[in-house]
């Protein structure tokens, strides 16, 4: 964690890169995306697997069956929703043993509305930046919005955040702000994360 918030850098792919972002100092949580459409989709095993950081399994309205192998597979503590899966669906697999992120698209204050029916059937919410496709847009929507989320699930801001984002970072608080996700604007190709990016902007975070 840095500054008391968790770390979570998502679409991992290779294994050498997982175990050097691992390795950074800070790091909670490393995203693994199942939704064959992604750029970053991961089907074969790789040789390494995070021992110390939680592995988040990412999927968009997968069937339970195809969750449960890959939670299984690769050891998922985390499932991270994306699609439109019901409240129902969610509570499913946590009875399962599984914990549960669920990801909402925002762009304005009455998108939050929909996420208070999830309210006892998810662990954490992540809040990205609303656009077409499924899985984020890596461009940043008006965190201010956040400001009249009223729920109880602690939550994880997503979206477009870079290199250049810790003081905007540092400058925004909220009650149930649980921590920050990090995806394509850390990267040097789609799955491949720059390990030296992410370590200036953790230290820019701490600072």
């Amino acid at each position: 964690m840095i500054n008391g918030k968790i770390i979570k850098v998502c679409g991992m792919c290779e294994a050498e890169n997982i175990r050097d972002v691992e390795a950074l100092e800070g790091i909670d949580m490393l995203g693994f995306i199942f939704y064959p459409k992604s750029p970053r989709y991961i089907y074969e095993l790789p040789a390494y697997l995070p021992i110390h950081a939680k592995r988040v399994g990412v999927f968009v309205n997968a069937d339970k069956p195809t969750v449960s192998m890959y939670a299984d597979r690769f050891g998922l503590d985390y499932v991270q929703l994306h699609g439109t899966e019901s409240p129902e669906y969610c509570r499913s697999l946590q009875e399962r043993g599984l914990k549960i992120i669920k990801a909402f698209s925002i762009a304005l204050p009455k998108d939050l509305t929909k996420v208070y029916e999830y309210e006892k059937a998810c662990d954490f919410f992540l809040f990205d930046t609303k656009c077409e496709q499924y899985g984020g847009s890596g461009n940043q929507f008006d965190w201010n919005i956040l400001h009249t989320y009223k729920g109880h699930v602690p939550f994880i801001l997503s979206g477009g955040i870079h290199s250049c984002s810790a003081h905007s970072l540092k400058g925004f608080s909220h009650p149930l702000l649980a921590g920050y996700d990090l995806n394509s604007r850390f990267e040097v190709k789609p799955g491949k994360k720059d390990t030296d990016r992410i370590r200036t902007f953790l230290n820019e975070l701490k600072s």
